[in-house]
This record gives C-alpha cells, sequence and structure tokens, in this order.
C-alpha cells in the first residue's frame, strides 16, 4: 500500500467561548476541516450553540 502524505488539510475542533464565560452545563465543540495553508492561524467562526439557543463565537482548539 502507498504511504499516506501527510496533506495540507487537518481536521480541528471549534469550542465555545462565550459558554465558559456563562457556566452553564455542557460544551458546545463543532469538528470541521481547515487548510494549513490558507489560514495558518486559529479559526474563529460563529457557530448555534444548542445549550444557549443562539448563535456563538466559536475558536479552534488544540
Amino acid at each position: 500500500m502507498a504511504k499516506k502524505s501527510k496533506g495540507n488539510r487537518n481536521q480541528i475542533i471549534l469550542e465555545c467561548t462565550e459558554q465558559k464565560e456563562t457556566n452553564v452545563a455542557g460544551t458546545s465543540r463543532y469538528v470541521t476541516e481547515k487548510n494549513r495553508k490558507n489560514t495558518p492561524g486559529r479559526l474563529e467562526l460563529k457557530k448555534y450553540n444548542p445549550n444557549l439557543r443562539r448563535m456563538t463565537l466559536h475558536r479552534e482548539i488544540k
């Protein structure tokens, strides 16, 4: 079998930042991919948080 190259696409986890500040139980996390060459920094997206029932800021975690 051929070796699989590492490639530029990595799986990342986005975690809600507002839920930590409000001390609501649970965590809102999304799994997605990003291209390392196009976006070398940490990714920030507004996603829906079902625990808070609104759109919140989600940041990439390591």
